[in-house]
């Protein structure tokens, strides 16, 4: 025979920096491992989930992938928020960013074996899109779900707003993803956006009761099955995410993003009313200090803002003629 390439390698071998992977009793286990930052992803811990899906998808030894994070604070809290600091600079660069934020999750769906997410700790954000991204879910009793886009400049267009009201219906998606209210794991129970919820001293053995099931399933029937159960996501994803993902890019060099991104970094509330305030007045919302309009009588310097009252260029009062 010859020797075949497309299999999977000691999980040992990859050395990965950003997640924990193990594989053993036929589980491949991916572990977000930025406990420090509440397991936010940067885009590093992005490609090296690339990597981890494709050796899972790869090694027909494993039967299922359970998605975690470490610690007991947090299974995901989305963005990393200091590396989007740079896109604000390089609103392109978010382009880039995105695309591997998006690869991840098609691997993780396109895995080829049932997926569980282990909510040891909050979802927030992005981190709730991949636990939206798994086949199932059991989450310990003292945790959180919540989305926060519209709260902090993004929108949830990475799984969130595709699939949310597939799972949880039109209305309650509305609620989650407007109001981006914190969602206490008992409701999110009730709302279907996990299947179990358990005290968090028996969150292991509930895992592993779903795992010993599905382990007892025949692997071809079941990876069609998953295929078939993805068709709803997949048309939503495949006809949104592309442009999600441009809009996104360009959003970046928005007023609303920087001020988001200021806010986190100050550690306070963004100043919505200030923002709302110029919308009302008409007074170029789109930008931090007006539209750049203004050309310096003095020196020439073209698409200063029209809130400046020096030159950025020769330092002179704009309004002398």
């Amino acid at each position: 025979m010859t020797e075949n390439r497309y299999t999977g390698q000691a999980a040992d071998s990859f050395h990965f920096q950003y997640i924990l992977y193990d594989k053993r009793d036929g589980v491949a286990r991916v572990t977000f491992n930025r406990p420090e930052v509440l397991n936010a992803v940067n885009g590093p811990l992005l490609e090296e989930l690339c990597v981890a899906f494709q050796d899972a998808a790869w090694d027909d030894a494993v039967a299922a992938v359970v998605l975690t994070g470490a610690g007991d604070r947090a299974f995901c809290t989305g963005a990393d928020m200091k590396e989007q600091q740079q896109f604000v600079e390089r609103p392109r660069a978010y382009y880039k960013w995105m695309g591997l934020f998006i690869d991840a999750h098609e691997r993780l769906r396109n895995v080829g074996k049932p997926t569980v997410a282990r909510l040891n700790g909050i979802a927030v954000g992005g981190g709730n899109e991949f636990n939206l991204s798994c086949d199932l879910a059991v989450a310990a009793d003292d945790i959180y779900l919540r989305q926060v886009g519209a709260s902090v400049g993004s929108v949830a267009a990475a799984g969130a707003t595709q699939w949310l009201p597939l799972i949880v219906g039109e209305r309650r998606a509305r609620e989650i993803l407007l109001l981006n209210e914190e969602i206490p794991a008992a409701k999110a129970l009730e709302w279907g956006l996990v299947n179990r919820v358990v005290p968090r001293a028996e969150l292991d053995a509930a895992v592993d009761d779903i795992l010993d099931k599905l382990r007892a399933k025949l692997p071809e029937v079941t990876r069609y099955t998953r295929q078939q159960l993805n068709f709803w996501r997949d048309f939503s994803w495949h006809l949104t995410v592309g442009h999600a993902r441009d809009w996104l890019a360009i959003h970046n060099a928005s007023a609303e993003v920087h001020e988001g991104v200021r806010a986190f970094a100050e550690k306070r509330r963004p100043d919505y009313d200030g923002i709302r305030r110029q919308w009302a007045e008409d007074a170029s919302p789109e930008y931090d200090h007006g539209a750049p309009v203004v050309t310096c009588p003095h020196c020439g310097a073209k698409g200063l803002p029209a809130a400046f009252r020096y030159c950025g260029q020769c330092g002179r009062l704009l309004s002398e003629a």
